[in-house]
């Protein structure tokens, strides 16, 4: 799933393309992305482009006259700007706003469940829109104190997934939180003093600020449809700590993974595989 670095940084490389270029047509090939019809998809026809930017994974792209389109990933969706219109008959292709320079911005989406989707939204309304009046704050540049952001009694890897928690941190960089505040991701938020919350507060702002200044480096237009993703810790169970060279481990669960290193974050204590935990039920 896209995650607040790869959101980012997709807005800062469309916005520098088609700020002031109008759209010419708004087609949904996909109608089940499309959520609104009041304002409908044409009503983006001749309007010029003012800005695209992020809120938590969500892309704002907002236009002359007052009008925003709130495109939501989910977790095989991309949004992407082509040269060329694309066929009608593309199965990946969701939402269609095409340029009057010829190029297109595309709504695409990868996997089988069409989660991906769009929403039509007057922008004096933007702030009250139910998805994102429902999101915490944003996780970066400048997120609040964690101390009473977090203080709740669930697990740290729950609260800081939590979209109305604080918005942004997806599965890949909650790990390489965690792994760098040195925190179990069992922990409850609770159970943190002030001093381990301004070190996870700290280090939220690091990895993520990290991650988009990569990205600023070495990403260009077009952009790739997967993103290379600087990680140290996900998806590195096996693989030696990049702090303390202890063997990463991981909790598998049914639909992703966790991982974490046994020595910088639970006390040496080998957490218990949830599929294992399941079939001994």
């Amino acid at each position: 799933m896209p995650e607040l670095p790869a959101v980012e940084i997709t807005a800062r490389l469309l916005e520098a393309s088609v700020t002031g270029v109008r759209v010419m047509s708004a087609l949904a090939p996909g109608v089940n992305a499309l959520k609104t019809f009041d304002p409908p998809l044409h009503a983006l026809e001749g309007r010029a482009i003012q800005s695209i930017r992020r809120r938590g994974k969500l892309i704002l792209v907002e236009l002359a006259g007052e009008l925003t389109v709130v495109v939501h990933l989910m977790s095989a969706g991309r949004f992407q700007l082509y040269d060329r219109p694309a066929s009608l008959r593309d199965r990946t292709s969701r939402v269609l706003l095409r340029l009057e320079d010829g190029r297109e911005l595309r709504l695409r989406e990868f996997g089988t469940k069409q989660r991906a989707w769009t929403k039509v939204v007057p922008s004096d309304r933007l702030a009250g829109e139910e998805t994102i009046a429902s999101l915490g704050p944003d996780a970066w540049p400048a997120p609040p104190p964690f101390d009473d952001l977090l203080d709740a009694p669930r697990p740290l890897y729950a609260l800081m997934r939590d979209q109305h928690v604080i918005a942004g941190i997806g599965r890949s960089w909650v790990d390489e939180i965690l792994h760098g505040a040195e925190l179990s991701p069992f922990a409850r938020g609770s159970e943190l003093d002030s001093g381990d919350a301004e070190r996870l507060r700290a280090e939220t702002v690091a990895r993520l600020g990290g991650a988009i200044d990569h990205y600023e480096r070495t990403l260009t237009l077009p952009i790739p449809d997967k993103l290379p993703m600087p990680l140290t810790v996900h998806a590195r169970r096996g693989e030696p700590c990049p702090r303390c060279g202890e063997e990463i481990e991981a909790v598998f669960y049914e639909d992703y993974v966790m991982c974490y290193c046994p020595a910088c974050q639970t006390g040496g204590r080998v957490m218990k595989d949830r599929r294992l935990s399941r079939l001994l039920k």
